[in-house]
């Protein structure tokens, strides 16, 4: 914490009562025949089941050993629990004293770094007498608590964000199942299944598929191309051409340039002159991370050695969705080398089978996916705030540099 904070410090020993003696050891094999409904906690979160609870209230179990603690900026080194409960012996267990707000603590050591307190070795640990030595900025209850419920508002957010963005990829996982198989029949519905109707589908090398349909090799409906097909990295620079990846994309789909690679422009040019990226083509990754396709939008950017370019000759969106799909993974399933580290060859990718509806019936499939895919990366877009919103708060708010007062009488931003 700030040196300059407003607010005095506290040793954790004089605001929490630490129950680690309460914690009783049990061993995998004891554990294993004692299944039962209570959770078992460890020094990272749910581990597992057991008969009977050692605690039932609300507590902080913060990492003894095997914590996060070089990367407490982005990983939480604690957690709450609450209910019944059985902890093991790689977490302490903390509750906050009379008159000390228990959601301030966990938000003062959550993200904390407590790295000067822990014992080195080949596993490291914190032991209980270096816990009751770390040290938080403490302002008084009232302050505490309006800290807490700030920070506590914004993780509901944060929480409620996250299980929207699980059911809108559900709901995407099961549009891209449906409408890849069975597509929109001239009513603008989504047509019988096959066993439902089997006069409306015919087989096919990729399965049962609308008689509509027609099916075509990858190379038929796209041009696939090497960007690298000497596999040469061009050299690299701070200032330069981006040099794009699978990995450079955000899980919104968009292209980090402040953060991907660059390299000598040059190696753009000497690119531009075999193939130019289009608005709307899809790089696939080949070697190492297989799969895991991304729309490009508009821009100059050289493309790295590990991935391939497709470029749709027709409806890019209608293939993207199709190459995003487990239909056209259980392909790359079946034909990626994996003798050592995972690689595709770009003739074989070539040979894969797609679906082909008819245009009308492609564009309207598209539509609905692509409508799907925007309204889950509003969502990730949402919850990147939030998270970014937190992270920031919970730094202002814990130093005092930013008083909780003001915020409570306004609305959280």
């Amino acid at each position: 914490m700030s040196e300059a904070s407003p607010f005095p410090t506290a040793q954790l020993a004089d605001v929490v009562d630490i129950l680690d003696n309460l914690r009783v050891p049990i061993n995998g094999t004891e554990r294993m025949g004692r299944a039962g409904t209570v959770p078992y906690y460890g020094a990272n979160g749910f581990q597992g089941w057991i008969d009977r609870p050692l605690f039932n209230e609300p507590l902080i179990l913060l990492a003894e050993d095997g914590g996060n603690f070089d990367d407490f900026a982005t990983r939480p080194i604690a957690y709450r629990i609450d209910g019944p409960s059985w902890v093991n012996n790689h977490a302490h267990i903390i509750r906050a004293k009379t008159g000390v707000c228990q959601s301030f603590i966990f938000w003062s050591i959550v993200n904390k770094d407590i790295r000067k307190y822990i014992v080195g070795g080949t596993r490291t640990k914190l032991t209980q007498g270096e816990l009751r030595r770390i040290e938080i900025n403490l302002p008084i209850e009232s302050e505490q608590e309006g800290i807490a419920n700030v920070l506590d508002t914004l993780d509901t957010a944060i929480h409620e964000t996250e299980a929207i963005i699980a059911k809108l990829k559900a709901v995407q996982q099961a549009l891209l199942d449906d409408l890849l198989t069975r597509g929109i029949a001239a009513n603008g519905e989504l047509r019988p299944s096959q066993s439902e109707a089997p006069h409306l589908y015919k087989q096919s090398p990729l399965g049962w598929i609308p008689k509509e349909w027609d099916v075509r090799t990858l190379q038929h409906v796209a041009d696939v191309v090497d960007p690298q097909p000497d596999h040469r990295t061009p050299r690299e620079q701070e200032e330069g051409a981006p040099y794009i990846g699978i990995g450079d994309f955000d899980d919104t789909g968009e292209i980090n340039i402040t953060t991907c690679r660059k390299v000598i422009w040059s190696a753009l040019e000497k690119q531009e002159r075999r193939f130019s990226v289009r608005q709307g083509d899809i790089i696939y990754g080949k070697i190492g991370t297989i799969g895991q396709p991304k729309l490009l939008s508009k821009g100059r950017y050289a493309l790295t050695a590990n991935v391939l370019l497709i470029q749709p000759k027709h409806n890019s969106s209608f293939l993207f969705h199709f190459v995003d799909s487990r239909q056209f993974e259980k392909q790359i399933l079946e034909v990626t080398n994996t003798t050592s580290q995972p690689a595709l060859g770009i003739e074989t990718v070539r040979l894969l089978i797609v679906p082909c509806p008819p245009v009308e019936e492609a564009d309207a499939i598209a539509k609905i996916l692509d409508a799907s895919m925007s309204k889950l990366a509003c969502e990730r877009r949402t919850l990147n705030k939030l998270i970014k919103k937190k992270s920031g708060l919970m730094d202002d708010l814990l130093t005092g540099r930013v008083r909780v007062t003001p915020l409570l009488e306004g609305t959280i931003p």
